[in-house]
């Protein structure tokens, strides 16, 4: 194998995920789901001055389409909600994979001394998910809890530890709040019997992993699904060795990186310069390309870090920072914020990577980002804060 460059890397990753090019033709439903089965997992997240999270991953990925239609794909059982990297929307053909790691208790560790002071308020709830149906979280009256777990009221807890166990799972959303029911109620056909082994589960999600990010450094690969570091590390030199997964150079990294067999063609891409970037688009603080704080910095030299949850007087770059993806390259971020009602997409602050230049043609790319997305969040009227420096303001709105 030849050795690569850095920025055959950043490219071979962004071709895996669906961040190279621009979409060729609109979105249709089914692009959804494909888009999902291409990253694997979809991380949730409820913060809302932009579009929340997994909207925004697809919107980057397949300008403009209708939201609704990842909301549909979850009701008709065509993708699952479950824990993976955080709480994701997963392919339904996974559900095997990820219901064992949830019946192993691996990502529910987190209820254990929770649960010991709070039986009372969990039977009440699978009581009332036998005997009523379907619930929400607002269906249950009760007054919030004081202090951790976002303040979340009892009730709601407690619906989260009934579906970190696999008891419920959700059935739909509705305004994007969770509707649970009994597991055996949304998937009547399933048996737990079948569910394969971690054994057998471990180095399916090893492959899903490394697919997904395209190219890999072996320290990255179990932060995808939020596996076991060790125990991941220790399947990966027998999956070498078997062919499953193929070792690269790259430049600057100090052991050979990993890719999955599925994208051998993207490694012999890269070096004869077919893998060619011209997609410039807003990336969700919860991407799968930039989550990884040190994944970001090693691949993207991007030093990125959520600002939603970083105290305000921390926070560099305002509360919701997106990065800014041009051509192959992370080149800034955007604070923006969404004023849905008045039809109007507020650029907060704008902050160019250091050395980096807003030239002629790259204030259009942006401003044709930032364009299309504010359209297609029904917020069309673009403003630049007057806090964005002068000259970058000027050239950006010459363009908007």
């Amino acid at each position: 194998m030849p050795t690569l460059k850095i920025t055959d890397a950043r490219l071979i990753h962004l071709a895996a995920q669906g961040l190279l090019t621009l979409p060729s033709t609109p979105a249709a439903k089914e692009d959804v789901l494909e888009a999902i089965r291409r990253m694997q997992l979809l991380q949730i997240d409820t913060i809302n001055v932009v579009a929340r999270s997994p909207y925004l991953v697809l919107f980057s990925r397949l300008g403009s389409y209708d939201p609704a239609w990842l909301d549909e794909l979850l009701a008709e059982g065509r993708i699952f909600e479950q824990w993976a990297h955080a709480a994701c929307f997963l392919p339904i053909e996974d559900f095997p994979l990820i219901r064992s790691i949830v019946l192993a208790g691996l990502h529910g560790s987190y209820f254990s001394g929770w649960i010991e002071n709070n039986r009372d308020a969990v039977n009440t709830v699978r009581n009332a998910l036998q005997t009523n149906g379907t619930v929400r979280s607002a269906d249950f009256k009760s007054e919030k809890s004081p202090g951790g777990w976002w303040n979340w009221k009892i009730e709601k807890v407690a619906l989260e530890y009934l579906f970190s166990r696999g008891e419920i799972l959700v059935t739909r959303r509705e305004n994007f709040q969770r509707v649970y029911d009994l597991t055996e109620r949304v998937m009547p056909d399933w048996q737990d019997a079948s569910t394969p082994p971690l054994s057998e589960v471990y180095p399916a999600l090893i492959r899903k992993s490394i697919q997904a990010l395209g190219i890999t450094r072996p320290a990255w690969v179990a932060d995808y699904y939020r596996l076991p570091k060790k125990e991941i590390a220790g399947y990966l030199p027998q999956m070498i060795s078997a062919g499953e997964i193929l070792e690269v150079n790259v430049e600057g990294w100090p052991e050979p990186a990993l890719v999955a067999t599925e994208n051998a063609a993207l490694i012999q891409a890269a070096v004869h310069n077919a893998l060619q970037p011209d997609h410039t688009t807003l990336l969700s603080p919860f991407d799968p390309a930039v989550w990884d704080r040190v994944r970001a910095r090693q691949l993207f030299n991007f030093d990125f870090m959520i600002q939603a949850y970083t105290p305000a007087v921390k926070r560099q770059y305002g509360y919701f920072p997106l990065p800014l993806l041009h051509n192959g390259e992370i080149i800034g971020r955007l604070d923006a914020k969404a004023h849905r009602k008045d039809g109007i997409f507020e650029i907060k602050g704008f902050y160019l990577e250091d050395g980096g230049m807003l030239t002629e043609d790259l204030a259009k790319a942006i401003a044709g980002a930032v364009s299309r997305c504010a359209t297609w969040h029904h917020a069309p009227q673009v403003i630049l804060n007057e806090t964005i420096p002068i000259e970058l303001r000027n050239t950006l709105n010459l363009y908007l």
